[in-house]
């Protein structure tokens, strides 16, 4: 009798746990598309790097190297060049919050933190230039072949180091579930934005260069 009741307890602190992590998850994705992504070309960007991402995963199971490559030299670029240079950065009126609140309370990696990352991206590839082996930590290359595939493990380390980095960060700023969740949205990110991004290219040859949001002012995700 008493067995049974602790299975029932243990599976009810499962159930309720895996729900939570859910509906925080569900939190995270509509926060991070209502407050940044209202530009119909950073949408279609980021329809392009969930694509090139997803080609990534793929490869990864059998070249790291090139899978990284991938990730980097494309999808994160057209990703955060959606970011940087087309998403406004003056007053969300559909939010009501500033560009200034926003960074401040994004959970990811803001403009700012992204500018250090990528710029890590930039340098990695100068440094293995005229420090081929890092101090022995890797195998010189021996022709221009194996500095591509140095340069992918290394934009590779970068990656897995700046998703733990992140991810712990934010275990200290808010809890252990915070980062957690951060961690799988962002691994998953590629088949979201695929999923609610793909219409982003038709609107954009409409000429509806800003998504007008209107879900997000009604409360509802897309």
């Amino acid at each position: 009798m008493n067995v049974n009741a602790d299975a029932s307890c243990s599976d009810l602190i499962d159930t309720s746990f895996f729900r939570e992590l859910v509906e925080t998850l569900s939190v995270q994705r509509w926060d991070d598309h209502r407050y940044y992504h209202h530009s119909r070309i950073n949408q279609s960007l980021h329809l392009v790097s969930a694509l090139c991402f997803l080609a990534s995963y793929v490869i990864l199971f059998y070249d790291p190297a090139t899978a990284a490559l991938l990730a980097w030299g494309v999808s994160m670029t057209t990703r955060q060049a959606g970011h940087f240079f087309f998403e406004p950065h003056d007053y969300d009126h559909v939010n009501h919050a500033s560009h200034e609140h926003k960074e401040e309370i994004k959970i990811g990696y803001n403009l700012r933190r992204k500018v250090v990352l990528m710029s890590a991206w930039v340098l990695l590839p100068v440094a293995l230039w005229y420090v081929p082996s890092i101090g022995g930590v890797i195998e010189r290359a021996t022709d221009f072949q194996g500095y591509l595939h140095n340069v992918g493990i290394a934009w590779l380390a970068l990656g897995v180091g700046g998703l733990l980095f992140r991810t712990v960060h934010l275990f200290f700023l808010y809890n252990v579930k915070t980062g957690v969740v951060w961690a799988i949205k962002i691994l998953t990110d590629p088949f979201h934005d695929a999923m609610i991004y793909r219409t982003a290219p038709l609107h954009l040859l409409r000429g509806q260069l800003i998504d007008p949001m209107l879900h997000a002012q009604h409360g509802r995700h897309p």
